[in-house]
């Protein structure tokens, strides 16, 4: 997240979560009710860059837990392998269905999966798909901030939690 004090980042997080949030609803107005009976959720920004065969993205976000009121902050990092060029900026928003599901994913943080997308977006003009995705008791989000991208990708993601920040 670069420089600044613990409290700062902190906002910075809680301040991305805040527009990923406000995003989705605009988006997907049902997920309201999603989100506030859910067990907690999850939201992550993400750079994305893929060049030819490669892709790699790092970023930062934070789990809700909606039965304690705890925040836990974690990191994530992601490679893959495909077709694609370009970068993008996009947000994660995950919904936890049951405490185990997000109890699982703090103490893991393990994903893998495949996408293919075409993303030419800035300052809310552009194009770019949204898309949605069940992995058992989660379901994920993801919306493009910015960016140009096309690509087709298998990849995996290794969420953790961020000992600075908690």
């Amino acid at each position: 997240m670069g420089d600044g004090t613990v409290m700062e980042k902190r906002q910075a997080i809680l301040d991305m979560q805040q527009s990923a949030i406000g995003q989705l609803h605009k988006e997907k107005p049902d997920t309201r009710a999603q989100v506030m009976n859910a067990s907690g959720y999850a939201t992550f920004s993400n750079a994305n860059v893929n060049l030819l065969f490669v892709a790699a993205g790092t970023g930062y976000g934070v789990v809700n837990n909606n039965l304690t009121g705890a925040k836990t902050y974690m990191n994530m990092a992601e490679g893959g392998v495909g077709l694609g060029i370009g970068a993008k900026d996009y947000r994660i928003v995950m919904i936890f269905h049951t405490p185990e599901a997000m109890r699982h994913f703090i103490e893991n943080g393990w994903t893998a999966g495949g996408n293919a997308d075409a993303t030419a977006k800035a300052n809310d003009k552009g194009i770019s798909a949204s898309t949605e995705a069940y992995l058992g008791d989660v379901t994920v989000y993801t919306m493009t901030d910015s960016g140009i991208a096309l690509q087709a990708m298998l990849k995996g993601t290794k969420f953790w939690v961020d000992d600075e920040l908690n």
